[in-house]
């Protein structure tokens, strides 16, 4: 019998390999208009995000957004977007992306109190579905369909 990887990359999905923190979340490794980047994977986020302290480092052409974010904390959180930018995850390629920029000085805190590395954003439920993606948390691999392959 076949394992789910075998199965779901026989399907034309992508296997990305899923490194655990201490704080208990998904961390992947991503590239953003080519430039590299750590983000933790968040099912519970609608939107995927970048810091805005590194939208130049991601070549991010921002414009005023009248979105507001809000998250756990009790107060929104004034953002900025980005349109059609290039999203790359391990061998997953999605173009045309739209990504909303918040600060994440507070996020980045909390995690650093808890001795793990700041991340430079959040890969929410909007590429998730769109990517018709597939979680295995036994074996923290992250499965990512690819259209051009089917």
């Amino acid at each position: 019998m076949k394992d789910l990887g075998d199965f779901l990359t026989e399907q034309g999905y992508v296997r990305v390999k899923l490194k655990k923190t201490v704080t208990n979340h998904f961390e992947i490794r991503a590239k953003i208009n080519k430039a590299r980047g750590r983000f933790i994977l968040d099912t519970g986020a609608s939107k995927s995000c970048v810091g805005i302290e590194d939208a130049e480092a991601f070549n991010l052409m921002t414009e005023e957004s009248e979105h507001k974010a809000s998250g756990a904390g009790p107060s929104e959180i004034d953002t900025l977007m980005s349109e059609k930018n290039t999203l790359e995850i391990g061998n997953f390629k999605l173009k045309g992306t739209q990504l909303i920029l918040i600060d994440l000085q507070h996020i980045n805190n909390a995690l650093q109190k808890q001795d793990a590395e700041p991340v430079n954003g959040i890969i929410g439920a909007d590429i998730l579905i769109e990517s018709k993606a597939i979680i295995d948390y036994d074996k923290k691999y992250l499965y990512l369909f690819n259209k051009r392959k089917k």
